[in-house]
């Protein structure tokens, strides 16, 4: 992003209020007969009045240098009223712009406007353009000050004596160059420091939606990793910030002492010329009374609210994202339905957690079809469970896409039971579902004998109460009855034994929708339509009896995983 469009639609918007910036202009024209009249007023009382022994005159020139400040007062109050009219429409321009993008985003893609464009849309029409507001107005603020104060002194220097702004206007061109040279890396820093609130403000507000999946899941140590990463980033950034500040005040102590000392050195060589006392009185008032606090004020609002404006109406100016292209079709691993539409799909997905980490899946295809039965197996730490998360959504791709046709539901080991009826419990994920319902999953898994023995459907239950098997068989029960097309069992029957886990999976695989498991024994894979075996740089998706002669990993898992062993 360059500042060529910020710079172009500015313009724009300046000249649609003509009128507005007149109207500034003829006010700060008085605030440069206020600083013209201060340092000439302040040289003529000491040349023509005390120097001279007219103490009258010299108290009259100081009059009219007190009546300069005087329609300096006046000025700056006219001054902010024209500078209501350019500040108030841009806010306004600016969160219509907003309003607009996200309605764009939402039409484009309907699930972004829920999640992260949703929590980008907040910051924009609340932090940024309230960003946006304060720094023009303090911008165009100083700029003009500057403008007609410089005006006013230069004019006032050249009066008093030309040769002064011969001493005066080299250095304090150099040191305002000096600071212009920082503007650029410090645009760039401040808008990766907004590009990094964004992104921080984008995943608070996921994980703050899908709070209680992240702990019925087990991430919390992962959104955590992922929330912490982005505020060390935040916090590097705001560092480099600061450092880039100390810099832009080394070059504004340059711009605002150099004159000075520039006027002191010269001293001796104005006087030899003619230059009277009260001429350089005059001159040293010009600069430390007006040009040098006025620039001052240039380069603290350039350094800090220029920035921080460009940066932020650079994310105003682009039109709404466009939804993504649709990915070019890659191999997949043969499945035994060839349906229209799949369950899962799975193209070029590669997952690493954290940069430059070696990744835990590489570039995997994998297309599961509705109806399917799935097994996954392969070593512990191969990915498993990452291949659940990017299925159930809680885990993004490195790179690559995952695609799934409808909900899911997701089963992880540490099943999750909360403080209230088991009815309440069995239809968390179905709150509409008819007792008949509920009868048909209870029988079908065999939770009858649980139930009675927990007081019933409307006992209320206490989770710390209850085993890890119960809890499980409990969550079972709530999958069956979810209305999710798609089951993800990720090892949430390993504290089943092994009877109690093959009647909940024939169950669950026997129920609409299809169903994907990461296996905890053998027999699970056996039971499966097909078993995708992990191996960390290459993935094997087959039956059980053709893994069996394919694949030496798939042999060597089987030999250990004895039937009816843990």
């Amino acid at each position: 992003m360059t500042a060529r469009p910020v710079l172009a639609q500015g313009r724009t918007f300046l000249l649609r209020r003509r009128r507005d910036l007149l109207r500034l202009a003829g006010w700060s024209l008085l605030e440069s007969a206020h600083t013209f009249l201060g340092g000439y007023g302040v040289a003529r009382a000491l040349d023509d009045g005390f120097l001279a022994g007219r103490t009258g005159s010299g108290l009259l020139w100081l009059a009219v240098a007190a009546a300069g400040t005087l329609l300096g007062g006046l000025a700056v109050r006219g001054v902010f009223g024209g500078l209501a009219g350019l500040v108030e429409p841009l806010r306004d321009g600016l969160v219509r712009r907003a309003v607009s993008q996200s309605l764009a985003t939402a039409v484009a893609d309907p699930a972004r406007a829920e999640g992260e464009a949703g929590s980008r849309a907040v910051s924009r029409l609340t932090h940024q353009t309230e960003i946006a507001r304060d720094s023009f107005a303090g911008l165009v603020l100083t700029a003009r000050s500057f403008v007609f104060t410089a005006l006013g002194a230069l004019a006032g220097l050249a009066s008093l004596e030309p040769a002064l702004t011969l001493v005066v206007l080299p250095p304090l061109l150099l040191g305002l160059g000096l600071f212009l040279a920082t503007l650029a890396p410090m645009a760039a820093v401040q808008r990766a420091f907004l590009d990094a609130d964004e992104a921080l403000a984008e995943r608070v507000g996921a994980v703050g939606a899908g709070l209680r999946d992240v702990v019925a899941c087990g991430g919390e140590r992962y959104a955590a990793a992922e929330t912490g990463r982005l505020i060390d980033a935040g916090a590097r950034l705001s560092r480099r910030l600061a450092r880039w500040a100390a810099v832009r005040t080394l070059a504004l102590g340059a711009a605002g002492r150099l004159p000075v000392v520039a006027l002191l050195l010269a001293t001796p060589w104005l006087l030899r010329g003619g230059v009277t006392a009260g001429t350089l009185l005059g001159a040293l008032t010009y600069l430390v009374q007006a040009l040098l606090p006025a620039l001052d004020a240039l380069m603290t609002a350039l350094g800090a609210a220029g920035t921080r404006l460009l940066v932020v109406l650079e994310r105003f100016t682009g039109d709404a994202p466009a939804p993504p292209p649709a990915p070019a079709a890659a191999p997949a691993l043969p499945g035994p339905r060839h349906l229209a539409r799949p369950a899962a799909e799975l193209r070029g997905v590669t997952f690493a957690y954290g940069p430059g980490a070696k990744p835990v899946l590489d570039g995997l295809d994998l297309v599961v079809e509705p109806g399917e039965h799935l097994a996954v197996v392969g070593p512990s730490g191969i990915g498993k469970s990452t291949l659940t998360g990017l299925l159930a959504g809680l885990l993004a791709p490195s790179t690559g896409t995952v695609t799934v046709a409808g909900a899911v539901a997701l089963l992880p080991q540490q099943a999750y039971v909360f403080t209230g009826t088991v009815l309440d419990n069995l239809r968390y994920l179905r709150p509409d579902a008819t007792p008949a319902e509920v009868r048909r999953a209870v029988d079908a898994l065999g939770l009858a004998p649980l139930v009675r023995r927990l007081g019933g459907p409307d006992a209320v239950i206490d989770p710390r109460r209850l085993s890890h098997g119960e809890r499980q068989r409990l969550a079972l029960g709530r999958a069956y009855l979810s209305p999710a097309p798609l089951l993800l069992l990720d090892e949430a029957t390993c504290h089943l034994d092994p009877a109690t886990e093959e009647h909940a999976e024939r169950a669950l695989a026997a129920r609409p929708g299809t169903l994907v498991v990461v296996a905890h024994r053998i027999t699970s894979a056996v039971r499966a339509d097909r078993v995708l075996v992990l191996d960390g740089d290459r993935a094997q998706c087959a039956p059980h009896g053709e893994l069996l002669e394919r694949s030496g990993l798939y042999r060597d898992l089987a030999g250990l995983w004895r039937p009816g062993a843990a």
